[in-house]
């Protein structure tokens, strides 16, 4: 598994604001010394997320395994145990991985003073 793999995870149950079950998600780590973690961040056919701060609307493709227009929702970044993956779908786009990487760097950079 690479960085920008669309994988199947099984996400624990939770309450109604955390993303739960089995659902797309996209590995956002670089291989660090065999971890036994991934951080990955949860996908959701759901377009409503959209109205959350630090989304990206991804449209399906042959690569990525999609089947539907999706929403990564990188405020939901979380370490998974590896023993959640279930599958790869495919590998994310390196456009839709670049908007990733900033939301990212946007959400956990402190405000300028």
């Amino acid at each position: 598994m690479a960085r920008g793999d669309i994988l199947v995870v099984g996400l624990p149950e939770s309450d109604k604001r955390e993303e739960k079950g089995n659902r797309p998600a996209i590995a956002v780590q670089a291989d660090v010394a065999n971890s036994p973690m991934l951080m990955v961040v949860p996908v959701t056919s759901s377009l409503r997320a959209l109205r959350f701060p630090f989304t990206v609307q991804i449209e399906p493709s042959a690569t990525n395994g999609l089947t539907l227009s999706s929403v990564a929702m990188v405020f939901q970044l979380r370490a998974i145990d590896k023993k959640r993956i279930i599958r790869k779908l495919g590998e994310l786009e390196m456009e839709y991985l670049a908007q990733i990487d900033a939301e990212i760097w946007r959400m956990l950079k402190p405000q300028d003073s």
